[in-house]
């Protein structure tokens, strides 16, 4: 058996840590649907043991984590990284908890735009000049994956995410201290055009099922790639006033605001980019990273500062693994 068969039978075993791993290795690596009584299993598994229900059980009776309101503080436990995690995590966007929790982030955390905004606990709704790409990307793409794609505020929030980086609607406004302009320009990168904006960006439209892709988010789209191989994906120099940062070549779980390498090659690989020549230095990269037992560590990680700890920093992880064999199948190089 090769590293990969052993890392996925590995990513396949029954865990009550990361039951997510397994629903998600069942899904995407062997391609079973969401019909099929193991997919359906391994999802009842997350719901029951593993962080998703130590999540919930922090959760306020009202819908919202740690405060009311707009929920991006405090920063890890609020209500916007909640539903991002729970969306990471494999959780069922049914489950009435679940459902509360999305109902309640898009009461409160829409601006007056249609994207999702970040402001003190208790000012709801937030300012326009609040939303950034990184947040309106995970919080879009986690919404789209909890089953919330037909529900009209989420095709608002499409609809600001595509005009934004396209900056063809003249009633896009961009502000000096959020967006800044076209093309993933924003004030919290000094108004330069941020990588990990990007990449949270492009994955939230990339959810989007391609027959309901309209013209503006299919030129997102175009735009995300050429962003994203304005640089070599492996070495991340995106621009950036201070040094390129050490966290594009650590890859971990569960995201945040920031991204890796490891996610701008499966974005760019899910644009059609897997084998595109500029993609072999990144691709070399991920490969560096792999054991004798094909398995990836846990490099970065926010143990400590979420409602339930993921894996162990520095040990062989089997969600990095899970992205990271996911990348290399779509992209066809599994076999490497």
């Amino acid at each position: 058996m090769t590293g990969s068969g052993i890392a996925i039978d590995w990513l396949l075993e029954p865990d009550s840590e990361n039951p997510g791993v397994r629903y998600f290795a069942l899904r995407d690596l062997l391609g079973l649907g969401p019909e099929d009584a193991e997919v359906r299993e391994a999802q009842a598994a997350v719901m029951a043991t593993g962080p998703v229900p130590r999540i919930l059980a922090a959760q306020h009776p009202d819908g919202y984590w740690a405060t009311p309101g707009a929920g991006y503080g405090p920063k890890y436990q609020g209500t916007a990284w909640q539903i991002v995690f729970l969306g990471e995590l494999g959780a069922d966007g049914a489950d009435a908890r679940v459902a509360a929790g999305c109902r309640y982030l898009l009461e409160h955390t829409q601006t007056a735009t249609g994207g999702f905004g970040c402001s003190a606990a208790l000012r709801t709704p937030p300012p326009p000049s609040s939303v950034i790409h990184c947040l309106n990307g995970n919080l879009l793409w986690a919404l789209i994956g909890l089953g919330w794609l037909e529900d009209p505020r989420i095709g608002r929030a499409i609809e600001w995410q595509a005009r934004s980086i396209t900056g063809s609607d003249p009633d896009v406004r961009y502000y000096r201290s959020g967006t800044s302009g076209p093309g993933f320009a924003c004030g919290v990168n000094q108004g330069q055009p941020c990588g990990w904006g990007a990449a949270k960006a492009i994955r939230a439209l990339l959810a989007v099922p391609p027959h309901l892709r309209d013209a503006e988010t299919k030129r997102a789209l175009e735009l995300g790639a050429e962003f994203f191989l304005s640089r070599n994906p492996a070495h991340a120099d995106y621009p950036y006033s201070e040094r390129v940062s050490g966290t594009w070549f650590r890859f971990g779980f569960l995201h945040s605001y920031w991204s890796d390498v490891l996610e701008v090659t499966e974005n760019l690989v899910d644009l059609g980019y897997g084998n595109d020549p500029r993609l072999a230095d990144a691709f070399d990269l991920i490969l560096s990273k792999r054991d004798a037992a094909g398995r990836w560590r846990l490099e970065n990680s926010l143990n400590g500062k979420t409602w339930a700890p993921i894996e162990a920093k520095g040990k062989p992880s089997k969600w990095i693994t899970l992205r990271a064999l996911r990348t290399l199948r779509k992209a066809g190089r599994a076999a490497e």
